[in-house]
């Protein structure tokens, strides 16, 4: 039985749920917080409190938000007839930080799985091609993960939208990657990804 204050308790269990922090890892989180109360844990507080009370999804794309449209879907300049379909809000901060792409975005929410019987109607697919009828939409590219789950939902979408231009990110050897270090099927993917020089 832990000597532990069950307020302590509580917070480490809430933190072990975290991605990348187990029990043990909490454990020492929690402890660093309360060591630096003033300066880390009370702001955390007031800024997850601040976050709970404020943040929601976009309406339109599933982007996180203050707001029920979030900035890069109100902004006119991304309006540029490219969609960009990512799996998760992550990848679209990730795509974010390249600063390279200038359209707007639809976060799926996951991707389709029929070991897990997630299907269209469980991601936001239907709302997309809502989109692609309402907005001037030229080209979907496609930025999803190049697994099973992915590729199939890449496949499902592309075939939902015939008269679209579909598209996706290209797949092989990453910047500054060494062929020795790579796998058999990143190694394939850009084989079969080749283009002149």
């Amino acid at each position: 039985m832990s000597d532990t204050p069950p307020e302590i308790d509580d917070l480490i269990a809430l933190m072990a749920k975290l991605p990348g922090l187990g029990p043990r890892s909490a454990r020492r989180a929690v402890l660093h917080l309360v060591k630096k109360r003033a300066m880390l844990l009370v702001p955390l507080a007031d800024a997850m409190q601040k976050v709970g009370a404020t943040v929601r999804e976009c309406l339109n794309c599933g982007n996180i938000a203050t707001s029920d449209i979030c900035t890069i879907c109100a902004s006119e300049r991304r309006a540029t007839g490219e969609i960009c379909v990512v799996e998760d809000v992550s990848d679209l901060w990730a795509m974010e930080r390249s600063q390279q792409f200038k359209g707007r975005y639809h976060v799926l929410g996951g991707t389709l799985s029929a070991l897990d019987a997630v299907g269209p109607e469980d991601l936001r697919i239907p709302r997309l091609l809502d989109r692609i009828k309402s907005e001037n939409v030229t080209e979907i590219i496609l930025a999803l993960g190049a697994t099973i789950d992915g590729l199939t939902t890449a496949h499902y979408i592309a075939d939902q939208l015939p008269e679209i231009t579909v598209t996706s990110l290209a797949q092989g050897v990453p910047v500054g990657g060494e062929l020795d270090y790579l796998d058999d099927g990143t190694i394939t993917a850009a084989l079969r990804a080749r283009r002149a020089l």
